[in-house]
């Protein structure tokens, strides 16, 4: 099935949901000061996702395995769960991977 980014004349608010909540996990993963090893790869999955996010809609495989790098690279940092999870949830709107 074949899904567009546009909907009658407006964005899908699947892509915008997604582009906000990682728009947010970036904002929060920055000024998050503490070491974290994986901190670039989280940063350059991110990037990715918005990338993907504004060429069109994205591919629903290439979202997951980009949400589990972040979730990777993250770890379980408390302080960026929630913007973590707010991401997972945009990333689940779009349903699983064609087969």
């Amino acid at each position: 099935m074949e899904r567009r980014a546009v909907v009658h004349g407006q964005e899908d608010p699947r892509v915008v949901a997604l582009h906000r909540a990682v728009t947010r996990l970036r904002r929060e993963l920055a000024g998050y000061r503490a070491h974290l090893t994986d901190r670039g790869i989280a940063e350059d999955e991110l990037a990715a996702v918005d990338a993907m996010l504004r060429a069109g809609e994205p591919d629903v495989a290439r979202l997951r395995h980009s949400l589990l790098l972040i979730a990777g690279a993250i770890g379980s940092v408390s302080a960026l769960s929630e913007a973590l999870g707010e991401v997972r949830n945009a990333v689940e709107l779009f349903g699983r991977p064609a087969r």
